[in-house]
């Protein structure tokens, strides 16, 4: 597999309860924040390390082969949450690659970090 593309941004809590929001994708909370399109499903956690590490099955069953690879790391202010969109050769072009990174980036960088309060 290729990485495609990845992101880096900081997120309020700590690791552990980023992790835990993460190897529990479709839970049901007060602020949901995987909602997914009519295109998407839920992902499945392939490994996870607590609480470092969590790699999701694809979003798209039209690139049932993707992983989402989060890598989280103790800042001291909260949780460096790294994601990274791996994807089987050939590479896609790059209009492709860009809604992919977008709707990952929604996900996690809007959506999941809005359930936090911010």
């Amino acid at each position: 597999m290729d990485e495609v593309v990845t992101r880096r941004k900081n997120q309020p809590p700590p690791p552990h309860v980023v992790f835990d929001d993460l190897v529990n994708p479709g839970r049901e909370t007060i602020r949901p924040w995987l909602r997914l399109l009519d295109d998407e499903m839920l992902p499945r956690v392939i490994e996870s390390e607590p609480p470092s590490l969590v790699v999701w099955s694809s979003l798209w069953p039209a690139r049932p082969s993707a992983l989402i690879r989060f890598d989280l790391t103790d800042d001291g202010a909260g949780t460096n949450l790294r994601w990274t969109l791996l994807l089987d050769p050939p590479r896609p072009d790059d209009d492709v690659v860009r809604s992919l990174r977008k709707r990952i980036d929604r996900l996690i960088n809007a959506n999941l970090r809005f359930t936090y309060g911010q």
